[in-house]
């Protein structure tokens, strides 16, 4: 009888640690990061962040996807957008070297690549189509409009100077861009034929021109807003106002790379290169003294994976 208590309680203490784990394990969202040559997802709990790096369960490098052109191999090199898409089940990747690709997680297998100059960011439009934002470079300074079907082939491009950042808008059918000292908007021309466009509507400076030196560009979950930053500040764009406001954790961070904010929990980490180099070996957590360090990594962007919430049966 005393030994079946015994097993008893140790069962019920290895369910219960079971259960602890698992709910570990639930709270833990993914993020994933990219700055020099591999793409790579961790399991992070964005309420508790931790301070040292936790396991990769993901990575790529552009070795694995072989139906990527041998001539873009060296395009690669140091990576500078790792966007999830498709609900996390694709991720769109760029490079500075020059790269861009729209990767399946689960195969790694390359659904579209491209070549912009100083390709800095890029984002999934209506119907297949992709926008990439090109920085400095003689075949850069642009925002090039491509479709997922044709790779390679430059549909459209509009001159946008240091071109680093795009994000779509779909309430209000608008794609927003970055660069330079701009901020423009931009809408779907001609979208049902074979020669889609881009029309650019609008353009607002950042508050500190000249020589603001866009950079990242984001949208707030669950807001009208943009996160925006700048080469010296970062900033909350209102949608519907048009107007730049100072964030109110993180105005005064200066060359604030990348960022991700949590849509549930509302957690913002960031990267944020120094004065002597872009890159970074940890990630910074608003509002939080901890960092979690990435020891000898290359950071450069940040963006969390959401899944798709499953719809109840009964809604």
């Amino acid at each position: 009888m005393r030994n079946q208590r015994r097993v008893a309680r140790f069962s019920l203490l290895a369910m219960l640690c079971a259960l602890a784990m698992f709910s570990r394990r639930a709270q833990a969202d993914e993020l994933i990061l990219c700055g020099w040559d591999e793409v790579f997802i961790v399991d992070i709990d964005p309420a508790s962040p931790p301070a040292q790096a936790p396991k990769k369960i993901w990575t790529w490098k552009v070795a694995d996807s072989p139906r990527i052109p041998a001539q873009y191999k060296n395009m690669f090199r140091s990576t500078d957008e790792c966007k999830p898409v498709a609900g996390g089940k694709q991720i769109l990747i760029t490079s500075s070297s020059g790269g861009v690709a729209l990767i399946e997680r689960e195969t790694k297998k390359a659904l579209f690549w491209a070549y912009v100059g100083n390709a800095h960011s890029a984002e999934m439009l209506p119907g297949g189509r992709i926008a990439v934002a090109g920085s400095g470079h003689k075949d850069g300074n642009c925002l090039a409009l491509f479709d997922v079907k044709q790779p390679e082939k430059r549909l459209y491009t509009d001159e946008l100077k240091w071109g680093h950042g795009a994000v779509w808008d779909p309430e209000r059918q608008i794609l927003w861009a970055s660069g330079g000292d701009d901020l423009r908007a931009y809408t779907l021309k001609d979208w049902q034929t074979d020669k889609p466009s881009l029309k650019r509507e609008a353009v607002y400076k950042f508050p500190d021109v000249p020589n603001a030196g866009a950079h990242d560009l984001i949208a707030v979950p669950g807001t009208n807003q943009l996160f925006a930053t700048s080469h010296h500040h970062v900033y909350l764009f209102d949608c519907d106002k048009r107007t730049f406001s100072k964030h109110p954790k993180l105005y005064e961070q200066a060359r604030v790379k990348g960022a991700a904010i949590h849509p549930r929990t509302k957690r913002l980490a960031y990267t944020q290169g120094s004065a002597k180099h872009w890159s970074t070996d940890r990630l910074r957590w608003a509002g939080l003294e901890t960092e979690t360090v990435f020891s000898g990594e290359r950071l450069y962007k940040a963006r969390w994976i959401i899944p798709p919430q499953k719809k109840n049966p009964s809604d």
